[in-house]
Order: structure tokens, then sequence, then C-alpha cells
């Protein structure tokens, strides 16, 4: 029987899909496969980029370890490729490798003033209070005002975090420091800002919902940006999901504000247009926009400000390149037909796949993740004839490679121990864990005993 010794690099939900559709296939092969992760704990950004205050969300974290504990994929945590492990050592151990590296760098946002001091990305603030173990273990939350510019879940995710009083966030598994600078945070006000219309936002109607749930934060939102053109209107008979955004911001209009200490507001038809300050942040500048009856917004040439001292970007994700693998740089992807990757010549490279958002950019939820990893994994099963042909494919020589350059790894086992360890830091305050943010803390709880 043909024997497939598949590599995998990030340990992701993109990853983790793959190695469970390549073994669950009917493929005529003797299936071994290894899962290369950078962080020594899995799943990526469900555990490093959803909110803490997201239990149900986090769930998705079950049936990734429910495939990872089949025991038939073995993980390599604490390895970062192009370091690690290069491509020409993946040649030497493996068949093929896929590339599930995700997005995790925040994309740009071209305006002035974006690179003064208080501008922020998302993504790093993310990665901040989701205890990721490559970001400083501070924040500098010192401002009373403070914008987020863009309308998907993530910027709803960042909005509500400042928001919220971190006294309400002991129930989560938000790291120790975190919480003690999110309680010291003098915020009063959140601004929310989004280029298009209520009806036209990314989020979904369970964010919205929650938002609006915050204790001591009144929601405002202003009745200029509910006077619908026929394309929301539309939107609303013809989308449940559109529907329910707007019976929730209907009822928002309807609530008495004003008795909260602290406020979230939700600008829509607001199109950036400069963050204002000498030397930091000190303001932001928006152009007010309309419809444009083709789906779009147009400018009306009416300029609006407020006072901020600090602003967060959140307009998506952005891809990073990987070592000796063809990227795209307009779009922060790798290349590729179907999960294929191409070369500079848009020939297919031999042995060498991508899935999740390196592969189709950071849109999508996982039921997309799903299918994508199929597409990419049916070409893996059919390109036998262009597998690489490794001069060393045991499973034992990859072990020995990673202890020769004296790599500490941490394995499935091991992430078992940390999840353990976690818990157990979380149990004597009620809660379901406590994350461990350093990276050595989180090797020696992984490694221990």
């Amino acid at each position: 029987m043909t024997k497939l010794r598949l590599a995998i690099v990030g340990a992701g939900p993109a990853g983790i899909y793959a190695a469970d559709i390549l073994l669950k296939s009917e493929s005529a092969f003797d299936i071994s496969i290894d899962l290369f992760e950078q962080l020594p704990a899995p799943y990526g950004l469900v555990r490093y980029g959803v909110a803490p205050d997201h239990p149900r969300i986090k769930g998705i974290i079950t049936a990734l370890r429910e495939v990872l504990d089949t025991g038939r994929i073995r993980l390599f945590g604490n390895v970062l490729y192009g370091r690690d492990i290069t491509l020409d050592d993946l040649k030497k151990h493996y068949n093929a490798v896929i590339f599930s590296t995700g997005a995790i760098k925040d994309a740009d946002l071209d305006i002035p003033g974006i690179d003064l001091a208080g501008s922020y990305g998302a993504a790093d603030f993310v990665s901040w209070y989701d205890g990721h173990p490559d970001v400083p273990r501070d924040w500098p939350l010192e401002a009373r005002e403070v914008a987020v510019i863009g309308n998907g879940n993530v910027a709803l995710d960042v909005a509500r975090i400042l928001a919220k009083h971190a006294d309400d966030l002991l129930p989560t598994e938000i790291p120790s420091n975190v919480y003690d600078v999110l309680k010291a945070s003098p915020v009063t006000d959140v601004h929310v800002f989004g280029r298009r219309g209520p009806m036209q936002v990314k989020f979904t109607p369970l964010e919205l919902r929650e938002l609006g749930e915050l204790r001591d934060v009144d929601m405002i939102v202003h009745d200029e940006d509910f006077d619908y053109d026929e394309a929301s209107r539309a939107a609303i008979e013809s989308n449940k999901q559109v529907l329910v955004i707007d019976r929730v911001f209907t009822k928002w209009r309807e609530r008495e504000v004003g008795s909260a200490s602290r406020r979230l507001h939700l600008h829509f038809f607001a199109k950036p247009a400069e963050v204002l300050g000498d030397g930091a942040v000190e303001g932001f500048r928006w152009e007010r926009t309309e419809p444009d009856g083709e789906g779009g917004v147009r400018g009306t040439g009416e300029f609006r400000e407020i006072p901020i001292q600090a602003i967060y970007r959140a307009v998506g994700y952005f891809g990073s390149p990987l070592d000796g693998i063809p990227f795209d740089e307009k779009r922060g992807v790798i290349p590729n037909r179907e999960g294929q990757v191409l070369d500079d010549n848009d020939q297919k490279l031999p042995g060498v796949y991508a899935t999740g958002w390196i592969k189709r950019g950071p849109v999508g939820l996982i039921g997309h993740t799903k299918s994508d990893a199929m597409e990419t994994i049916k070409h893996v099963v059919r390109d036998q004839a262009n597998w690489w042909s490794p001069a060393h494919p045991s499973e034992e020589s990859v072990i020995e490679l990673l202890k020769s350059r004296g790599i500490e790894y941490t394995n499935l086992e091991g992430w078992h121990n940390l999840d353990e360890f976690e818990q157990s830091l979380g149990a004597p305050q009620g809660r379901t864990r406590i994350k461990v943010v350093p990276r050595d803390e989180m090797v020696r709880a992984s490694n221990r005993g």
C-alpha cells in the first residue's frame, strides 16, 4: 500500500480539519500526518482570536480536540516554520505539505495620521487580550474616548472588550494581566465607525445582540442612519439575519440612555478621512457617505470630527509570507488553484498545498474552512505523481531532527498537561481556566514530568 507522509503547518481549525478530512477519505493510502504549530498550544485563532466572553464559539475547540485525540495525528508545538524546520527539511521527511498558517496581521488603513501614537491594529489588541505569548504583557489603555474602525465581528469584539467592565469578564478565561489592565481603564466612550449603512454590516446578529447586553453601558445610535433606502428595505424583507439586525437596532433606538457610566456609539455612513493629532491621537475625522443606488456608498462632501485619544483599525486580517513559498503581496495569500500552490509562472508547485485563510483570504466562517479543506485534500489525494520522494520518511527521523537542533517542542500529551494546568489555575476562583501567557511557562507546563 502506498504510504503518504503529510506535514501540515498550522494547527488552527484549517489544519486540523484538513487532517481529519484526509483520515476519513476513502483513499488507498497508509496515511501518517504530522501537525506543526509555532505556538506551544493548538487551535490557532479559536484560542487566540476569539474574545474570551464568547464561550459558545469556543465550543469549536471541543470538536477540534476530538480530532486530535483520535491518536492518528502527531502534534509538534513550539516549532516555527522557516527557523526550526524548513521547506528542505519537509521535502526530506514527507511526501507533501499543506500550509494552513492563517492570517494574523492587520490589514492597512491608508489615511493620514494612522501611524500616530495611540493608533493600533485590532489584531494586536485581540492577541493581547487573548493571552498570545508573543505580544507584550501590557497594553496602554489610557484613553477616555476611543474609536474603532470597521463593521465586522472583530470590530464589535474590540469595542465590547473596551467598553465592558473588567469584573464582568472574570467568569471567562481572561488572563490575569489582561484583567488588571482592563480594570484600570479610564474609558467612558467607545465609537465604532462603518462606511456603509446599518443593514450592510458584516457582523452577525448574535454579536450585535450581545453588544446591547453589556452592564452599565448605554448603546448610542443615531436616527439619521436609519432612513433606509430601497436596497436596505429589500434586504430586511429577503434576509432573516438582516431582519434580526434591524429589530435589534429598533429596540436600541427606543431605549432611554444617559444613566450608564460608559457609552458605546455606533456610527454608520462614515468613511475614515484622517486621524488628527500632533504626535499622538487627538481626534478622528470622517466623511459622511450615502447609498449610491448600486449597493455601495459615495461621499457627500460633509466632514465631521470627534475628540479621541486612541483608535483601533479592524478592517481585516492579512497573511504573512513563508520561507520558500510564493506569496501574493497584494492579497496576503499563497497563490493557488483550489489549494494547489502555484509558482511565479502560474504552474503547480509539486508537493505544496494551502488551505484556510492563507489560501483564500480572511473571509468566511468555520463551515467555509471545512469545505475549503475538502477541496485541498481532494488534490493532495489525486496528485500522487507530484508528491515528493523523501529520503528519510520514517516517523522517528523527524523527532531526531528536532532534538538534534535543540528544539523544545510540545506534543499532544503536552497540550493535555497545559490544558489541565490552566483549568487548575481557574478552579479556585470558579473559572473554567486562567490562560498561561508566557511562552516558556506554557512549554514548562506542557512538558512537566
